[in-house]
C-alpha cells in the first residue's frame, strides 16, 4: 500500500527506490513503481480568486449599487453572499495579505511599493518564512496562473535585471500576463508576460481594451490546463486593474447610464441604502451615515460643471460593468469545460473602498492631480473635453463625492482604513460541490487573510511548516469554511486591526474603536498621533452611524489597548504618515535601482520610471549615437512617458526634434533648422532649467556631433511624474505616443541607436562625448 505523501515540508521530497537492483533490465526481478505525477488531493477544487480594483461596498448591483454587475449577481444567486468581508484600504497591503494570508504590515506592505521605507512593516519585501499561497499550491500539484495586476514587486526591482523572487513568476504562479504596478491605461497598457516585456495584440482603433485581453489571456490558459491535464486543478488569480484610475471604457458601455446621474451624489446614496436594504445585505435597522464636510453636497456644486460630473459617474460604471462582463467570459469558459461546479470561486468586488483620488471636481488628466497640478483643469477646461472622458485621450478619474456615495451606507473611502468604507467590500463565494447553499448570505466579519487559510482547508492541503527550506511563519487568517457553509456558524476572526497612513482601528469580537487621522485628498502636515480623536461603535451598529466614546470610555480604552498588542505584533509600529518623505528613497531608506548622474541606454530597452534618473526640476542632457540611412532619419530615438505627459527625442521629415508634453495640454516642440546627415551622428538635447523651485520652464538647445542646429523653449514642466505606467523607451515609443508628430504605431527608429546618455547636473557646456568618455564611463560601472 502506498503511503500517503507528507505536505508539510515543501517540496515534496522525491520517492528513493530502495529494494533489489538487477543488472539486466530483462531479469524478471526488475521492478520499480512507475513515475507518477504529483496531485493534490482527491477533491481538491480549481480554484479561481477575482479581485477587482477600487470599488467600494455600494457599488455594485449585487450589494445594492447603480452599476450592473450580472455575473456577480449570477455567482451569488448559485452561491454566497459575504456581507462583512474586509481589505486593508489599500492597493498592495491588501494584495500582499490576500496572497500570504497574513497581515499586510506582517509581510512588509504598510502602503504601496512606491512609499516603502526601511521599517520591516513598510519594505515591501515579503518575508521568506511567508510564503504565499500559489507556490504552495504549486508545490502540491496546482497549475497555477495570474491574469492582471501585480502591485507586489518592490519598485527597485520592477526592470529587465530583476531579481525576479516577487514577481507573479517568483512567487508560485507558473504563467504571468499582465502589468506590474498600481494601474493601467486599459488602451495601451505596460504589458509583461512572465519577466518579459511584451506589446498588446492589438490598437485601441482596433478594438483594444486591457479588460477583454486579459480575459481573452486566461480562457486561453484554462483551456490549455484542462485540455492536456483534466485531472490537474488550476489556482487562476485575475486581477484586472479595472475599475482603479483612469476609468477606460468604450462609449457602448458609459452610454448605457446616460442621464442616469444628473440628480447627484446625495440623491444616490439614498437610494444606494434603499436597495441595499431591499436585497438583505444591510440590516433594516441600519442607519445611513453623515456626509462629512470635507466632502461637498452636490447642490454645492458648480451648475455648469454637473454635466461633467453626471458624465464620470456615467463612465465609471460603464467601467465596472465592463470589467463585470469579461469576468464572465473567464467563468463561462470554465462552465463550459465542465469544470465549474468544481471551482472554488471567490469574487471580491474590491481591494478597499472606492477611490476618493479624483479632486472634488474630478479630473480629466489625473497626473495632473497627482503632481499637484490639478487646478490647471478648470471647470471651461473639463466642459471642453466631456466627449472625450473614458476614450484613449483622456486619463480620467471621477470626482470625490462620487467615491462616498459608491462606499454607501458608510463613512469615507479608500485609504481610511479605520472606517468601513474604506476597508468593506461586497464578496461572493462560489463553490456548488462544496457550498451547498445557494443564494445565501453571510454575516459573519471575515478579513481578506482568511481566504488562503480557506482554499487550503478546501483543497485538504496542511500549511507547510517548511517551504524551499525556510521554516514558515503560521497563517494569521482563519478558515472561512464553517462561514461558507453555514450561516449561522459561530464568528471565528474575533480580532482584527486596522491601519493605513495613520488611519487606523481594531475590530473585536463586534466592538470596533477607529480614528481617522488623515483625509486622502488633503495635503499637508497630519496633526501629531496623540491629537487623534478615537470614535467607538457597538456590535448593533453595523454602519459606524453611532459614535459611543463619550458614554463607554472604558470600553474604548480596552480596545485602544488591543490595538497597540496588535500594532506590536504584526510590525505596525512605528507609525509612518510621511508623504514626500516616503516617496523619496533617500529619506524612506529603500534601494535605488539608478544611481548618480549618469545613465547609459540602448535600442529595445522599456523600462519604468523608477528605473531612469529623475529629469525633472533640473538641467539634464539627452545624447546619442546613430547611424542614418541614406534615406534619412525618422522615428523615436528615446522616449518617456506618453500622451498625458513625459519627453521625446525623435527624427520628424528626417529633422531631429524634441517634445515636451505638459499633461497633454500643451506640447513644446523644438526642432533642428537642418536634417541628420546620414551615416554616423551624435545627436545630443541640452535642457537648462530656470530653477526657483517646482514645475519650471527652460531652454531646449540642439546639436549634431556637438554643433548647435536649434534652440527652443519650454514654459512649464511635469515637477513629481510623468505618468503612472508608460514606459522610458528606446527606438520606439510603446503605449500612447509622447508627441503629436507620430502615432502609437509605426513610430521606430528607421536608423541605428548605438546609445543613449542620460546627464543631470551641472552643465558643462561641452556638446560632445567622445568615445574615450563613452568608454570610461562604461568601465566604472562595471
Amino acid at each position: 500500500m502506498t503511503s500517503p505523501l507528507s505536505r508539510d515540508h515543501l517540496p515534496i521530497p522525491d520517492p528513493k527506490h530502495v529494494g533489489l537492483t538487477t543488472y539486466d533490465a530483462k531479469d524478471p526481478d526488475t521492478a520499480y513503481p512507475p513515475i507518477t505525477t504529483l496531485r493534490p488531493p482527491a477533491d481538491a477544487p480549481n480554484v479561481l480568486i477575482v479581485l477587482i480594483d477600487d470599488v467600494g461596498f455600494g457599488a455594485s448591483s449585487a450589494f445594492g449599487g447603480p452599476c450592473n454587475t450580472p455575473v456577480a449577481e449570477r455567482l451569488a444567486a448559485g452561491g454566497v453572499k459575504l456581507n462583512r468581508f474586509h481589505t486593508t484600504a489599500l492597493c498592495s497591503p491588501t494584495r500582499q495579505a490576500l496572497l500570504t494570508g497574513r497581515n499586510h504590515h506582517s509581510v512588509g506592505m504598510g502602503a504601496i511599493t512606491e512609499m516603502a521605507t526601511s521599517a520591516p512593516g513598510n519594505s515591501s519585501v515579503r518575508p521568506k518564512e511567508k510564503a504565499p499561497i500559489a507556490e504552495t499550491l504549486r508545490l502540491n500539484g496546482y497549475s497555477t496562473a495570474q491574469f492582471g495586476k501585480c502591485h507586489e514587486v518592490p519598485v527597485w526591482e520592477v526592470s529587465p535585471a530583476g531579481p525576479f523572487h516577487q514577481w507573479p513568476t517568483g512567487s508560485g504562479f507558473e504563467y504571468f500576463y499582465g502589468f506590474v504596478g498600481g494601474e493601467a491605461n486599459q488602451y495601451y497598457p505596460g504589458l509583461y508576460e512572465g519577466t518579459t516585456a511584451v506589446e498588446p495584440p492589438k490598437s485601441p482603433e482596433e478594438g483594444y481594451t486591457l479588460n477583454e485581453d486579459l480575459a481573452d489571456r486566461a480562457i486561453t490558459w484554462v483551456r490549455q490546463q484542462k485540455a492536456l491535464v483534466p485531472d490537474k486543478p488550476f489556482f487562476m488569480y485575475y486581477a484586472p486593474g479595472a475599475t482603479h484610475a483612469p476609468h477606460h471604457v468604450p462609449k457602448e458601455w458609459s452610454d448605457n447610464y446616460k442621464g442616469r446621474f444628473d440628480a447627484g451624489w446625495d440623491v444616490l446614496r439614498e437610494h444606494i441604502f434603499a436597495q441595499q436594504k431591499a436585497l438583505g445585505v444591510v440590516p433594516p435597522d441600519a442607519d445611513l451615515t453623515v456626509r462629512h464636510d470635507e466632502i461637498p453636497a452636490w447642490t454645492d456644486m458648480p451648475e455648469e460643471l454637473k454635466p461633467v460630473l453626471a458624465r464620470q459617474m456615467e463612465i465609471y460604471a460603464g467601467f465596472l460593468e465592463q470589467t463585470d462582463h469579461e469576468v464572465g467570459r473567464v467563468v463561462d469558459a470554465i462552465e463550459d469545460l465542465g469544470f465549474l461546479d468544481d471551482t472554488l470561486i471567490y469574487y471580491i468586488i474590491g481591494d478597499n473602498g472606492a477611490s476618493a483620488e479624483g479632486t472634488m471636481n474630478g479630473c480629466f488628466n489625473e497626473m495632473a492631480s497627482l503632481n499637484g497640478m490639478g487646478g490647471i483643469e478648470t471647470a471651461e477646461f473639463l466642459l471642453s473635453k466631456i466627449s472625450d472622458f473614458g476614450t484613449p485621450k483622456a486619463y480620467n478619474h471621477y470626482a470625490v463625492g462620487w467615491a462616498h456615495a459608491l462606499c454607501t451606507p458608510y463613512q469615507w473611502t479608500k485609504q481610511v482604513a479605520s472606517h468601513w468604507g474604506g476597508t468593506r467590500n461586497g464578496t461572493i463565494v462560489h463553490w456548488p460541490n462544496g457550498v451547498a447553499d445557494k443564494g445565501g448570505l453571510r454575516n459573519q466579519f471575515h478579513h481578506v487573510i482568511d481566504v488562503a487559510p480557506t482554499i487550503l482547508d478546501a483543497a485538504g492541503l496542511p500549511a507547510p511548516a517548511a517551504v524551499n527550506g525556510i521554516a514558515q511563519a503560521p497563517l494569521e487568517g482563519v478558515s472561512m469554511m464553517a462561514t461558507l457553509r453555514d450561516g449561522g456558524a459561530a464568528e471565528s476572526h474575533q480580532v482584527q486591526y486596522f491601519e493605513m497612513f495613520g488611519n487606523r482601528g481594531i475590530y473585536h469580537q463586534g466592538w470596533t474603536a477607529v480614528t481617522k487621522h488623515r483625509t486622502p485628498w488633503e495635503t499637508g502636515t497630519p496633526p501629531p498621533f496623540d491629537e487623534d480623536v478615537w470614535e467607538l461603535y457597538g456590535p448593533q451598529d453595523w454602519t459606524q452611524a453611532h459614535d459611543l466614546a463619550a458614554e463607554n470610555p472604558a470600553k474604548l480604552a480596552e480596545l485602544q489597548r488591543i490595538w497597540l498588542i496588535e500594532a506590536v505584533k504584526y510590525d505596525v509600529v512605528p507609525l509612518d504618515d510621511r508623504g514626500f518623505e516616503r516617496i523619496n528613497p533617500d529619506i524612506a531608506g529603500r534601494p535605488q535601482l539608478i544611481k548618480g548622474t549618469t545613465q547609459l541606454l540602448f535600442d529595445g530597452m522599456r523600462v519604468s520610471e523608477n528605473c531612469v534618473l529623475t529629469l525633472k526640476n533640473k538641467s539634464y542632457t539627452v545624447t546619442a549615437n546613430l547611424v542614418v540611412a541614406e534615406s534619412g532619419a525618422h522615428g523615436v530615438i528615446v522616449t518617456q512617458g506618453g500622451s498625458v505627459g513625459g519627453w521625446s527625442l525623435y527624427a520628424h521629415e528626417g529633422k531631429f526634434k524634441y517634445c515636451f508634453n505638459f499633461f497633454g495640454i500643451e506640447y513644446f516642440i523644438t526642432s533642428a533648422e537642418e536634417p541628420i546627415p546620414s551615416g554616423r551622428h551624435q545627436v545630443r538635447m541640452e535642457f537648462t532649467y530656470d530653477g526657483g523651485g517646482l514645475a519650471k520652464g527652460g531652454d531646449v538647445a540642439l546639436f549634431y556631433d556637438g554643433r548647435p542646429v536649434g534652440k527652443g523653449r519650454v514654459e512649464k514642466t511635469q515637477p513629481l511624474g510623468y505618468s503612472a505606467d508608460e514606459a522610458c523607451d528606446v527606438g520606439c515609443d510603446t503605449g500612447s505616443p509622447a508627441s503629436p508628430d507620430y502615432g502609437p504605431t509605426g513610430n521606430r527608429f528607421t536608423g541605428r541607436i548605438e546609445w543613449v546618455q542620460l546627464d543631470i547636473g551641472d552643465d558643462a557646456h561641452d556638446h560632445l562625448i567622445t568615445p574615450e568618455e563613452r568608454f570610461n564611463l562604461a568601465m566604472a560601472r562595471q
